[in-house]
């Protein structure tokens, strides 16, 4: 009975044996699809073409007052703001009045001119009276030349005098005005340098202000300046009449070109970056000061590996192409591109030069993908 069992068991394993073994069908590619001939006729291949294209490089920026066009306004005394009669914002025309100011240091400078006049007036007439004595042999020739001294003398501190008032702001009209009519005058003005807008008052009415101060800050916004800083590993691609174009933030429909009028010769140790600059007109005072900006700046042409725009497909933030791999048969590839440029993108890395890829119709080749990856099909 025992070798009955046996060569029952041996038969079953030998009959199982025979049996074949089913395989598990092979798991479907989600990226890869074959098109019917309705969307096979929408496509049209091609292998990516080596094109001269020029890098543009992106770099942030600012706008800032031209400082060709800026002036800083002070008060030339020390003293007392009386009357302030510009704000800031207000548009101001060259020599107009923007703030009144009254001032002892003044009126004690215009004191001691007052003084000297008066002794250069009497040593004057004694230097005239000692030559009518010399003339009558009545004093000697020493005495005359000892009032001539004086009288130079006297004649310096009045040049000196009146050059101090310059210096405190009188006009030459108001100080020959004060040497005619005698009238000290403690008050004086402070007045625009140039012509253009208030951009900072740093001064109320009752300060007091010293010559060191600066109490108006005047622009002249009709040309700004577009400043960027270029990283120092691109900075050698950066030169003075490079064309460039700018994108402002506040004004996203705009887009300004130009060229670079200022390149930095040095790197600043602190963030390793060069300053670039660029001209802006601004006639209609639409760009402002401190507004951020985006200069992008054009390097020299080189020729690199390129497809169209229209041909990369853009999957979970990746850039993706088809690849044909047969007969109407296509697969989505991911790649690595640069930056676009009228239309073509660089390719760094993923495909090749003789690599077939759809470059019309991948939108709709995909959109198909997703529809059949949806349904099961």
């Amino acid at each position: 009975m025992r070798i009955l069992l046996l060569l029952a068991a041996a038969l079953v394993a030998a009959g199982c044996g025979d049996k074949p073994v089913e395989k598990a069908p092979a798991p479907r590619d989600p990226l890869a699809i074959t098109a019917n001939a309705e969307l096979a006729a929408r496509l049209q291949t091609a292998a990516p073409a080596f094109a001269e294209v020029s890098e543009t490089l992106r770099v942030s920026g600012r706008i800032e007052a031209d400082e060709t066009r800026l002036a800083r306004v002070g008060s030339p005394v020390t003293g007392r703001i009386t009357d302030l009669e510009a704000r800031e914002g207000d548009s101001v025309r060259r020599g107009q009045v923007l703030a009144t100011i009254n001032s002892t240091e003044l009126s004690g400078a215009q004191l001691g001119f007052l003084k000297a006049t008066s002794q250069r007036g009497l040593a004057a007439r004694a230097a005239a009276r000692a030559q009518q004595l010399l003339d009558a042999d009545v004093i000697g020739t020493a005495e005359l030349q000892r009032r001539q001294a004086e009288l130079a003398q006297a004649e310096a501190e009045v040049n000196a005098a009146r050059d101090q008032l310059k210096v405190l702001g009188m006009s030459p009209a108001a100080l020959d005005r004060l040497a005619e009519t005698r009238t000290i005058n403690s008050v004086t003005q402070i007045v625009a340098t140039i012509a253009g807008t208030i951009i900072e008052r740093k001064v109320t009415e009752g300060q007091v202000v010293q010559p060191a101060d600066g109490v108006f800050l005047i622009a002249d916004l009709s040309r700004l300046w577009v400043v960027a800083d270029v990283p120092e590993q691109n900075a050698g691609s950066v030169r003075v009449g490079e064309t460039v174009s700018v994108e402002v933030a506040a004004l996203p429909e705009r887009k300004v070109a130009g060229n670079l009028t200022f390149v930095a010769p040095t790197v600043n140790p602190e963030t390793r970056t060069v300053r670039a600059r660029m001209e802006l007109p601004n006639p209609e005072r639409e760009f402002k000061p401190k507004m951020l900006a985006s200069m992008l700046i054009k390097g020299k042409p080189q020729k690199r590996l390129t497809l169209p725009a229209q041909a990369v497909v853009r999957e979970e933030n990746r850039d993706f192409v088809f690849v044909r791999t047969g007969e109407n048969a296509y697969r989505l590839q991911p790649v690595q591109l640069g930056a676009e440029y009228d239309g073509w993108r660089v390719v760094v890395s993923g495909i090749g030069e003789t690599t077939a890829i759809v470059v019309e119709g991948a939108f709709h080749l995909n959109n198909e993908r997703k529809r059949r990856e949806l349904s099961g099909s």
